[in-house]
């Protein structure tokens, strides 16, 4: 750089007037926690993905309950750092009305809670990727087509608001598959998944797969993907579509605030 060269500023942090820009909100990742070693890790990978996809962007992780950190600490941990909390979890329910605005009001700073991660087209293409990689066929004739459906596993709630999240992710990946499918539930809800599958054989639909619809591995996860009369997918997990779907709901919050604003 010559003497006479004006030294280089970042046009993101830099607005035209010459003023640093304020950096944006952290993002919280608010898992809800398992007793499954595996859920701590698959939700840690998830969040090594949205960094990668947003670098420079503050990305954390809070959990509801029984893994560390907790998000209420993760909260006081940030201080006086605006936060939007990303709700890991794939519908409306007690925890995304009750726990989590509710954890957010008690932060000092300006803390506000994004939707859950579904229902959303994105959520129906992470379904589809679980179940390409558990077997379902790239492509299938009319015949086969007839026979075969898929249970959408999921944790279920007594909250009507949840069922009909479920119900509207099942009709997203129905119209991606060419083929019923059919939400049903590990607790609080009905169906069970064991009673889906039956339901869809009493209608001629023998070959069943059971897509797992939590965010990662558990105690309901392993319970209904044993139910399975043929493939069962993984739960969602790291992978780039959720990443994008927990940066699309962040960038929403965000766009909703301004709005509010305007």
């Amino acid at each position: 750089m010559t003497a006479s060269t004006p030294p280089r500023t970042s046009s993101r942090l830099v607005s035209p007037l010459g003023r640093r820009r304020p950096a944006p909100p952290a993002l919280v990742l608010v898992a809800h926690g398992s007793r499954d070693p595996r859920a701590l890790t698959t939700v840690r990978a998830l969040m090594t993905l949205v960094r990668a996809r947003r670098p420079g962007l503050p990305v954390h992780l809070g959990h509801i309950e029984l893994n560390e950190p907790l998000l209420p600490g993760t909260l006081a941990a940030l201080g006086d750092t605006p936060a939007v909390l990303v709700p890991l979890l794939l519908g409306r329910g007690h925890h995304v009305k009750q726990d989590i605005p509710e954890t957010a009001a008690a932060a000092s700073a300006d803390t506000r809670t994004a939707p859950p991660l579904g229902p959303h087209p994105l959520l129906a293409t992470a379904l589809h990727t679980r179940l390409l990689e558990a077997g379902w066929p790239a492509a299938m004739d009319d015949t086969a087509r007839r026979s075969t459906a898929v249970v959408l596993a999921a944790a279920g709630s007594r909250d009507p608001d949840s069922a009909a999240d479920t119900r509207r992710t099942a009709r997203l990946l129905s119209a991606r598959l060419g083929v019923p499918v059919v939400p049903a539930y590990a607790s609080a809800a009905t169906p069970t998944v064991p009673a889906a599958v039956r339901a869809l054989a009493a209608r001629g639909r023998h070959r069943v797969a059971v897509a797992s619809c939590f965010t990662a591995p558990g105690r309901f996860a392993a319970q209904c993907a044993e139910a399975a009369p043929w493939i069962a997918s993984a739960p969602l997990g790291a992978q780039d579509a959720m990443a994008r779907l927990v940066l699309h709901r962040y960038d929403q919050s965000l766009s909703t605030r301004s709005a509010e604003a305007a």
